[in-house]
């Protein structure tokens, strides 16, 4: 009898072991945590372009313009930015549970009008767009606009304002506005008044999706963030 035992012992440790190595068995297959499904770009592109009206979706390229390569300056360039970004900012328009405001608001506080635009997305909507914007090519980049701005521009970014405790801009979105993903976004070849108007919201609290750019923005003038904006615009 001991014998038997000894030998169900060992089975059941191999069976155990194999389990562990090949996934359990099918008995316990859907109880395995399954990893992330990896975006649908053409899916993305496809929403992008044409929306889903039956959803309430429109099209994002109506304001945002081809492959994200944006014509008119309130509205971001998003072609050739990090996936994860772009998918953060469009849940952070939205209100989290149990909350009336989004993270991300707009003028004085009101809502953005992305809190509309981005409420009738699923998460793979979300996820299926970013990846598309990502994989496209900037190829109508904003320019600098102000010569008369780039040297103060250009010294905030490079060295920040230690007098007012502003780091080095390029200390996160490099030195060439490139950004770096998951963390900080391009800022290069975007629009100088889109990035002014951010720095703005940031200062005045309205954009309350990084703490650390409120503080940052609170330590700056007007001047200030007009310069590097600028500047940032038109980096390459």
């Amino acid at each position: 009898m001991k014998q038997v035992m000894s030998w169900v012992a060992k089975v059941s440790g191999v069976a155990l072991t194999s389990g562990l190595l090949l996934g359990v068995s099918a008995v316990h297959a859907a109880d395995v945590p399954q990893g992330p499904v990896k975006p649908d770009v053409k899916a993305g592109a496809l929403l992008y372009q044409q929306g889903d009206p039956a959803r309430g979706i429109v099209a994002c390229v109506t304001c945002h313009g081809e492959a994200g390569n944006s014509a008119l300056p309130a509205n971001p360039n998003l072609a050739a930015q990090p996936h994860e970004y772009i998918y953060k900012q469009l849940v952070e328009f939205r209100p989290k549970e149990g909350q009336d405001a989004a993270p991300r608001r707009g003028l004085d506080g009101a809502p953005s009008v992305m809190t509309a635009l981005a409420t009738p997305l699923t998460e793979a909507d979300m996820r299926n767009v970013a990846l598309y914007l990502a994989e496209q090519p900037l190829t109508e980049p904003a320019t600098a606009g102000h010569e008369d701005l780039m040297a103060r521009g250009q010294k905030i970014w490079r060295g920040g304002i230690p007098d007012k405790n502003v780091p080095a801009c390029a200390a996160c979105h490099l030195a060439n506005g490139a950004g770096i993903p998951a963390q900080y976004p391009r800022l290069s070849g975007q629009f100088a008044s889109y990035i002014e108007e951010q720095l703005k919201l940031f200062r005045a609290g309205h954009r309350a999706n990084s703490e650390m750019m409120i503080q940052i923005a609170d330590r700056m003038t007007d001047a200030d963030i007009k310069a590097v904006s600028d500047y940032a615009a038109g980096l390459r």
